[in-house]
């Protein structure tokens, strides 16, 4: 199989030799995202942001190279100073019949342990969640961006939402005008 390219373009069909994978706007062009987490920047007030790899069997690390993951159900936990990854759906290799890893299976989370300590505090003294944000390589090693996150209410979330369209407006409303002075 090819490497995948992050530029490319291909539908990845049946016969195809390049995965597709979503198209989320990067500011980091050697991060390539496998799945993304939008939900959870919608249910949860992100307070702060922590990268951590993966321990992956090799079965696992060809399927995600394929694009293929569930990280909306995820969440993660501290547990006697490990962090543990639950709840996130990798599918088995197509062509992999050797070995059978269960695809939702507990992933333990490599972190430093001063990073476990602290958000294994903040985790005990305020009413947090670690849910993840998005699932990437970087430099050839599966990563996993996580959040701590607040819970939000169903109000807070409606909110959340008429804010983001009251900005998207803004802006729609500020570029209009700008093209309009633009035609005089």
């Amino acid at each position: 199989m090819q490497p995948l390219d992050p530029d490319s373009h291909s539908p990845g069909g049946p016969g195809s030799r390049t995965a597709t994978l979503p198209r989320v706007a990067r500011k980091d062009p050697d991060k390539l995202v496998v799945a993304s987490n939008r939900r959870a920047r919608r249910d949860y007030d992100i307070l702060d942001t922590v990268e951590a790899g993966l321990v992956l069997k090799g079965s696992e690390v060809k399927s995600l190279r394929e694009g293929k993951a569930q990280i909306a159900e995820g969440y993660a936990q501290i547990r006697d100073g490990e962090a543990w990854l639950h709840g996130v759906h990798i599918p088995p290799w197509q062509t992999s019949s050797m070995w059978a890893i269960d695809p939702d299976r507990s992933r333990k989370l490599l972190l430093h342990k001063r990073e476990i300590e602290r958000l294994g505090s903040r985790l005990a003294q305020e009413r947090l969640t670690l849910v993840p944000l998005s699932l990437y390589f970087r430099e050839g090693r599966a990563k996993i961006e996580l959040a701590l996150g607040r819970g939000r209410k169903q109000h807070d979330k409606r909110q959340a939402i008429a804010k983001r369209d009251a900005d998207l407006e803004a802006r729609r409303a500020m570029a209009q005008g700008m093209r309009r002075r633009q035609r005089r």
